[in-house]
């Protein structure tokens, strides 16, 4: 059989190798002619890692990013609020990685480049739509970028939409549904050599909901040399949720230090200056923090849709790419169980991943694990003596718990999906 991915970014790769591992081999159309190694830091959790490592990628993702030691949560004062350990650390069979984006698509783009059919990964070639054809196939039409000329039609068994947030593959099914929806929340990014803060390993978060700060290392190579390769974020509440956003999500916009550097002069705590961090930084990128609403579908007939072309979620969590890692193992399995009836498996699918990453959606927009920061904010805005006073430690437990549970993290469900993969 024949799958067609759109979009060669972490879900579709990580779709074409979960694929492969079940015997199916994936054709991928990126619309860039070159992957570069765009973002900054993100997160690889415990559940993706273990699908990950069944990949056979740990060691590439050891031998890059860091393995997380430890989350903290601060006020803007940098009083501590919670403090617990992540990955390994913390019981969990398999580590939690902070890693470059660009260094960890191109983890996914050199195995898949591997391990693919010749040509499987076809660059240039920007979709632009699609029929089903009478005997149930999918005809694709894209655009050559090299040429501007439209080609086509390519015929395949099932079409896979994961071309991110502006998905031309979900606008196809939902034209009216217009931009993303904007937070009122922008955030300002960037990446740094600096000294190591404290374990060196750890994943740090200060401030509330309408001002934050989150640092953490993402490289090894620095790790080893005694230095820290420290991507940060600043976020700011500018505007009113739903509020049309200042720019469109980019990885490359970028992002000026007056703009927000200001509001964080007094953010020095004895254990990290964040504005001498900041004000160190050469390249900075700025991003509206947005997200779509829930849709009522991902799959019709012979297309589906994957990562944040199914379901963009803000980055609260450090969720985002480990979702698209489960969207892509769990619609393999289905595929593979079930290649005779293609509409099925894709509706299995959704009617898997559409609930539990609409209740992430939700839980993010009422700021996920970070609430802790919040209602500490709220009770405690001048700062505290006793934290116990302000949020008992059974109140910190039970949010960090849920979280976990929701986004399918906790103990149980990493070490089932860890031992599924032996």
């Amino acid at each position: 059989m024949d799958v067609m991915i759109i979009g060669a970014g972490i879900g579709g790769l990580s779709l074409a190798l979960s694929l492969l591992e079940k015997g199916i081999n994936a054709t991928i159309y990126e619309s860039v002619r070159e992957i570069k190694p765009l973002g900054v830091g993100i997160n690889v959790l415990p559940h993706a890692t273990a699908i990950l490592t069944d990949l056979g990628l740990q060691d590439r993702l050891r031998e890059t990013g860091i393995e997380t030691k430890e989350l903290c949560y601060f006020n803007k004062f940098g009083q501590e609020i919670w403090r617990e350990p992540r990955g390994i650390a913390a019981g969990y069979p398999v580590p939690q990685f902070s890693i470059h984006r660009g260094h960890f698509q191109k983890i996914l783009l050199e195995a898949a480049q591997q391990r693919l059919a010749k040509d499987s990964i076809r660059f240039g070639l920007s979709y632009k739509r699609h029929t089903i054809t009478t005997s149930g196939k999918v005809a694709v039409w894209f655009e050559d970028r090299n040429t501007n000329k439209l080609t086509g039609p390519l015929i395949t068994d099932a079409l896979i939409g994961a071309d991110g947030i502006h998905s031309a593959v979900r606008a196809g099914f939902y034209p009216d549904e217009g931009p993303p929806r904007w937070s009122g929340a922008v955030l300002w990014r960037a990446a740094v050599e600096s000294a190591p803060f404290l374990s060196g390993r750890s994943m740090i978060m200060a401030g509330h909901a309408d001002q934050k700060i989150v640092i953490y290392p993402i490289s090894r190579n620095a790790f080893e040399r005694g230095k820290s390769y420290t991507n940060w974020i600043a976020e700011l509440t500018l505007g009113q949720s739903g509020d049309p956003a200042p720019t469109k999500e980019s990885w490359n916009k970028a992002g000026k230090k007056e703009d927000f550097l200001p509001e964080f002069k007094e953010w020095v705590y004895d254990w990290l200056d964040y504005p001498m961090l900041a004000d160190s930084t050469n390249e900075i990128f700025e991003f509206p923090m947005v997200d779509r609403d829930p849709v009522e579908a991902w799959s019709f007939g012979p297309v589906t849709l994957l990562g944040d072309a199914a379901h963009p979620m803000y980055p609260i969590g450090s969720n985002g790419a480990s979702q698209a890692i489960i969207d892509a193992r769990t619609l393999a399995n289905f595929i593979a169980e079930d290649k005779l009836d293609i509409p099925g498996a894709l509706k299995n699918y959704e009617a898997k991943r559409l609930p539990a990453t609409a209740a992430i959606v939700a839980a993010n927009r009422r700021q996920g694990p970070d609430e802790i920061m919040q209602i500490v904010h709220e009770r405690a805005p001048n700062g505290f003596k006793n934290l116990d006073d302000v949020i008992s430690k059974e109140e910190r437990e039970q949010i960090a718990a849920k979280y976990k549970q929701l986004a399918g993290f906790d103990h149980a469900t990493v070490s089932k999906v860890a031992q599924s993969s032996k």
